[in-house]
């Protein structure tokens, strides 16, 4: 592992860019950047529109290592190429921003209120891949819809399984139980899945750590102790459906946790603005991201 970007992931100064949208929320993402669903006939052509989008926001002046730590990449971003550069290698080498990918196959349907992830038929592979090319780390998100017990313990065994595996291949893990900002009680879910998270924690070896990407509490500062827990390298944040002033001003409010927005960070970019427009609106975002996350 990196020991410069274990640095940078540890303990530097802002937040987390997630790209990694897949074939199931691409389309959505483009909509919202402006590309209606009948501007393409083909999975192929949706994928090139999105990597031309992740394309033009990695390497815009504006995105750049002195805010953004890392990126989380869809697999298919791994494996193209910005300005003839692998995006890991460019992200790092042009940008000094640490690379991440999403290894996750998407969801389970419900059980005992909460979406495991899918079994992970592709893993060794893709990590095999990703080491190959200077990823630093991994992604994997399941879903909590309510505050069940049993559901929430399952969902965080099944992704600290995971993580061991991907710790074993010398990547560093992030957790995404994410709980619905939908939840019929989520200030339960929340404090149930802490209490999950804690207990797994203390049980791993004292030379592993993993990351965690948690959805913004109802209550400020409840992930103080999974920030000091000596196993975690960084706890950030995702929106979760918030606007983009709606997650910043509640991340603001919860110290030392940092921004991993996905929606919320390209919130108004769209494919018809210039690259001064673009660039503007980009760094705007950027800079209030920026500005919650180092609280």
């Amino acid at each position: 592992m990196n020991e410069e970007q274990r640095n940078v992931m540890g303990s530097g100064r802002g937040f987390i860019a997630a790209l990694d949208q897949s074939g199931g929320s691409s389309p959505k993402a483009l909509k919202l950047y402006g590309i209606p669903e009948d501007a393409y006939d083909s999975d192929e052509k949706m994928f090139d529109l999105i990597h031309e989008m992740r394309e033009r926001l990695m390497s815009s002046p504006s995105f750049s290592g002195d805010q953004v730590l890392a990126t989380i990449l869809f697999e298919q971003t791994m494996d193209r190429t910005i300005n003839g550069d692998d995006t890991a290698a460019f992200l790092w080498k042009q940008k000094h921003i640490v690379p991440f990918v999403k290894v996750d196959q998407g969801l389970s349907p419900a059980e005992n209120g909460v979406q495991l992830m899918k079994p992970m038929t592709k893993l060794d592979s893709l990590l095999e891949r990703a080491a190959d090319k200077g990823i630093f780390g991994t992604k994997m998100r399941s879903f909590i819809q309510e505050p069940n017990d049993e559901g929430i313990k399952t969902i965080v065994d099944q992704q600290f399984d995971y993580a061991h595996k991907i710790a074993e291949r010398g990547l560093m893990p992030i957790i995404e139980p994410e709980v619905s900002i939908k939840s019929p009680d989520k200030p339960r879910a929340d404090s149930l899945l802490v209490a999950m998270l804690n207990r797994k924690l203390d049980e791993l070896p004292a030379d592993r750590q993993v990351m965690l990407k948690l959805t913004l509490a109802d209550e400020d500062d409840l992930y103080t102790p999974l920030i000091e827990h000596p196993r975690v390298l960084r706890v950030v944040a995702l929106s979760g459906g918030y606007s983009l002033a709606e997650s910043c001003e509640i991340l603001s409010r919860n110290h030392r946790l940092i921004a991993s927005f996905s929606r919320a960070l390209t919130e108004g970019l769209t494919a018809n603005q210039t690259n001064a427009e673009f660039d503007e609106k980009l760094g705007s975002n950027i800079e209030e991201i920026y500005a919650a996350s180092i609280t």
